[in-house]
């Protein structure tokens, strides 16, 4: 017999054993019914398990469980990423806490030893934490994107590439963490806003050039007044930039700067001369209209320098720190300042001298670095690109041709709109941990007097020795050796002199690939490219990934452009877009606002299979509110089927040796196989279509209200009957359908069914093997019965209206009024007949007749067809009801009025936050449908007196 109730702490790591022993994690290599792959979106070596990890692979579990079940031969493949910056964060601050040197102290080869010394004890945490969900993954195969296998596969792709002409490197503007010196991604990038200012400047114009300004206009806009200036202003939130401004541009069509175009403004504080140019990125509706342009630290005014012919000055070092670097008319005393000081400094100056003119107190979003927190600058840096825009059109084409779709469709404009608007792909990092650039450098002769001022020239090669061999061919005659530690390398280049017969040493690149581009290879790779190995030839490309909507550019488009370049194929044919998880009122989860639901916390109190199902039947929506209370709720779904188990133990239901399903009589039992056909096409479809939500919710409404809620009270009068053989079909078909329910429901919640599965398993023939490699029920259409389905559910909806009237009419529980069908039909009449007993039962009547008219005191309603009249007079207070429901009604209208007043003012619709709104309407939904309920019960009231 069952135990009371199921104790997920202490089964689901013994059943989670049981799997991995079993090596059913592992792609079948016999009869398999073909194929099926997925990669798991590798999280980072340093994460923990959070609440979207939690939602994306339960649904990806979901899939491998019941593509298993199919028969399919399975890889899930497991892998975590390297994580470039946030692993060598984690590190760094270890040392520092140890109290030992940082890094550059310890130098690059020790450094990044004592990295793989913390991934060795502490990188293995988000995998244990996989398994504590159930993630069915074959962990033999499992993959980190710094192994040594996919470090070939990232040099090869990288000289490829480079060969082709499509990895080059460039000077352009990235996104610059000045605490971490290093471009970063941006999605690395977080985007706060903060209290700023717009400072307003005088720029004087040069060579004597005025204009004349308008300063008042009429009702139409037309200008009245004007003023003489020798000036024009402009506005910045940085003004420290300016030290870099290389031109002020203004809108070709604006009127009151046409006569300036071409003209020059002396720079203050410098003194540059710098010209005004015409540029439609100037917008005349916005300040003065006219903007000062340092492109080489605005991305915006990056594109107009390049549109204008203007210099890109670079105003700041990698610390963020004033530099002469780029133009020596940078005043000395801000040199090495850091940017803000240098900010204070020159709008001190600005005022004392004058040409301050406005200080417009702002709100403004500002770039922070996710991981530093420190404002991040645009920068003008050497850097590797991928020419991303030719990649792109062959990953454009596979989606317009549905060589790949995405589910929901919606999220293809996404993939579509960055795809068509594509820049190049900024690769490089500089941090230690991570891919090495397979680039190295030596001097590039004539062009120089020393080593520290010679162009580089650059060997890309997958290794040192094929660097060396492409160096030695370059410097022919010459020796040339590699440069065998940095130290060694600066000693060389202090010492080189040009002309001499000195060996060359060459250097590799300092910098790391982007973390993204491992990633980008990681559906291949992972399965031993560039090898031709077999499961490249069973599971690529694979069939669906599933991910999230915001790395959609950042990885799915990624992978789509190398897995074609690199592979001919698309690397999966669906992408599963999932939802993003919010709190309970639709806002977003975060430590600071105390909201943050921990999956691990939900696994230790109540198991992982409702925090799974609470995924999956949530997942439907692109915002899925999440609260404790209804994981709780789902925990009780769980409970009501180990319950509904226990019972059938209780009534001696046990599977039977060679029971045919196909062969049962009677109507309830004829009826449930039906309903469980139906619901195995519902979920079996749901699940192929990448439909979680239907398929959770198709297994609710099948196991709670069909199941548990009405074939067991169908069965307890057959159980308790003395029809011995009626007994005895109905014992074997409940056991027969709690195991094809406990397939269907085993990969949403597989720890509590391999349970019950082993449970019941021990009576009646032995069970083939465990749950998780059984075979998922296939039903034929023949189980669907029709005169069960019409006689069943007439009776259903029967007691439910019975029920439900009750509930209305505020029937006290103990009382059983009589039931009478008015003038029923002759099939309506043998049903009652048949079904007696159990509407006494479960409709709580005491008696079932029939009557030529409803009787006096009777409320009626219509079921199946016919009218029925359940006699209430006598059994509740009409006058004390009456006064309960129109009290009751006030309140609701009372709701009504106050919500209407909120959601009718301008005001509060625009100003409160969307999720507010939305609740408010909700309320409101929620209050008139509970008026109207109430209305219909009172009317009701007017039908017994």
């Amino acid at each position: 017999m069952l135990e009371k109730t199921f104790e997920p702490q202490a089964a689901e790591p013994r059943l989670y054993a049981q799997w991995e022993e079993s090596g059913l994690f592992a792609p079948r290599t016999e009869g398999a019914q073909g194929a099926y792959s997925i990669v798991i979106p590798p999280p980072n070596v340093t994460g923990s398990l959070h609440i979207g990890h939690a939602l994306n692979n339960t649904l990806q579990d979901i899939l491998a469980r019941y593509h298993r079940m199919k028969g399919k031969a399975v890889l899930w493949l497991p892998g975590t990423d390297h994580a470039g910056i946030a692993t060598q964060m984690v590190v760094e601050r270890q040392l520092a806490a140890l109290g030992n040197v940082g890094r550059r102290d310890m130098g690059r080869e020790a450094f990044i030893d004592k990295v793989w010394e913390w991934k060795a004890e502490s990188g293995g945490t988000i995998v244990r934490q996989l398994r504590r969900l159930g993630a069915s993954c074959d962990w033999s195969r499992e993959r980190f994107t710094l192994d040594e296998g996919l470090n070939a596969a990232v040099r090869k792709v990288f000289v490829q590439l480079h060969k082709e002409g499509l990895i080059y490197r460039d000077k352009r503007l990235v996104n610059w963490d000045p605490h971490f010196q290093t471009a970063i991604s941006d999605l690395e990038v977080e985007q706060r806003e903060v209290d700023g200012a717009y400072w307003h400047f005088a720029y004087p114009l040069a060579d004597g050039v005025t204009y004349e300004h308008p300063v008042a206009f009429d009702d139409e806009g037309k200008a009245t007044e004007f003023e003489t200036r020798d000036f024009i202003v402009v506005a910045t939130t940085r003004p420290e930039t300016m030290l870099g401004d290389a031109g002020v541009a203004v809108h070709p069509e604006d009127e009151r700067y046409a006569g300036l175009v071409g003209k020059f403004v002396t720079l203050p504080i410098v003194g540059r001369r710098i010209p005004i140019v015409a540029d439609d990125y100037a917008d005349p509706t916005k300040g003065s209209g006219a903007v000062k342009i340092t492109p080489a630290h605005d991305f915006n005014d990056f594109g107009v320098g390049k549109r204008a012919g203007l210099p890109s000055l670079n105003i700041l070092d990698a610390f963020g720190r004033i530099t002469d670097v780029d133009t020596s008319d940078v005043p000395s005393d801000y040199v090495g300042v850091d940017r803000f000081a240098a900010r204070k400094a020159i709008v001190t100056r600005a005022e004392e001298e004058g040409w301050l003119r406005e200080i417009e107190k702002t709100k403004h979003v500002v770039p922070h670095g996710d991981r530093s927190g420190v404002v991040i600058e645009p920068w003008l840096t050497d850097q590797w690109y991928v020419d991303a825009k030719v990649l792109a059109q062959p990953a454009l084409k596979a989606v317009e041709q549905g060589d790949t779709v995405f589910e929901p469709k919606s999220y293809e404009k996404i993939y579509f709109e960055w795809l068509r608007n594509i820049e190049p792909w900024c690769i490089s990092r500089q941090l230690w941990w991570g891919h090495r650039i397979p680039a190295w450098y030596g001097p590039q002769e004539p062009y120089g007097r020393d080593a520290n001022s010679l162009v580089p020239e650059i060997f890309v090669a997958e290794d040192a020795q094929s660097a060396l061999a492409l160096a030695r061919k370059k410097y022919a005659g010459r020796q040339v050796d590699l440069a065998e530690s940095d130290d060694a390398f600066e000693s060389w280049r202090a010492q080189y002199v040009y002309g001499s017969d000195m060996p060359i040493l060459i250097r590799q690149d300092e910098d790391v690939l982007d973390t993204w581009f491992s990633s980008a290879l990681w559906p291949f790779s992972t399965m031993g490219w560039p090898e031709k190995t077999e499961d490249l030839e069973r599971f690529y490309p694979t069939s669906d990934l599933v991910t999230a909507a915001d790395i959609i550019f950042f990885w799915v488009a990624r992978m789509m452009m190398m897995g074609l370049h690199f592979m001919d194929e698309v690397p999966f044919k669906r992408v599963i877009i999932n939802g993003l998880v919010r709190d309970e009122k639709g806002q977003k989860m975060s430590k600071s606002k105390g909201n943050v639901i921990d999956p691990l916390g939900i696994i230790d109190e109540l198991g992982a299979d409702p925090l799974r199902f609470t995924m999956a039947i949530l997942s439907g929506t692109r915002d899925i509110k999440l609260s404790k209370q209804r994981i709780e709720g789902y925990r009780n779904f769980g409970t009501k089927l180990w319950n509904a188990a226990r019972f059938s133990q209780m009534n001696e239901a046990r599977r039977v040796e060679g029971f045919d399903p196909a062969t049962v009589k009677q109507t309830i039992n004829r009826w449930i196989r039906g309903e469980l056909t139906k619901a195995e096409r519902a979920v079996s479809e749901a699940i192929e279509g990448g439909r979680f939500d239907d398929a959770a919710g198709a297994l609710y409404r099948f196991v709670w209200n069909v199941f548990c809620d009405w074939y067991l009270e169908l069965a307890k009068p057959v159980f308790n009957g003395a029809d011995e053989a009626a007994k005895a079909e109905t014992r074997a078909m409940t056991a027969w359908t709690l195991d094809q329910t406990l397939k269907l429901l085993h990969p949403v919640m597989p720890f509590i069914t391999e349970e019950l599965w082993a449970e019941l398993g021990k009576e009646g023939p032995a069970r083939e093997g465990l749950l998780i490699g059984a075979e998922w029920p296939v039903l034929p259409d023949g189980f669907i019965d029709a005169s069960a389905e019409a006689e069943i559910g007439w009776l259903v909806d029967l007691v439910g209206e019975i029920r439900g009237l009750r509930a209305e009419m505020n029937v006290p529980v103990s009382a059983k009024p009589p039931l009478a069908f008015v003038a029923p039909d002759a099939v309506t009449a043998e049903r009652i007949a048949r079904h007696r007993n159990l509407i006494l039962t479960l409709g709580r009547v005491s008696e079932v007749g029939s009557a030529d008219a409803a009787p006096t005191g009777a409320v009626t309603f219509v079921s199946g067809g016919s009218t029925a009249a359940l006699s209430l007079a006598g059994i509740i207070d009409l006058t004390a009801e009456r006064a309960r429901l129109e009290k009751e009604i006030a309140v609701f209208e009372s709701d009504i009025g106050h919500v209407n007043k909120k959601l009718g003012n301008p005001n509060f619709v625009s100003r409160a936050a969307p999720e507010v709104v939305d609740e408010q309407r909700a309320k409101l939904a929620e209050a008139e449908a509970g008026k109207a309920k109430l209305q219909a019960a009172l009317a009701r009231l007017s039908e017994i007196g």
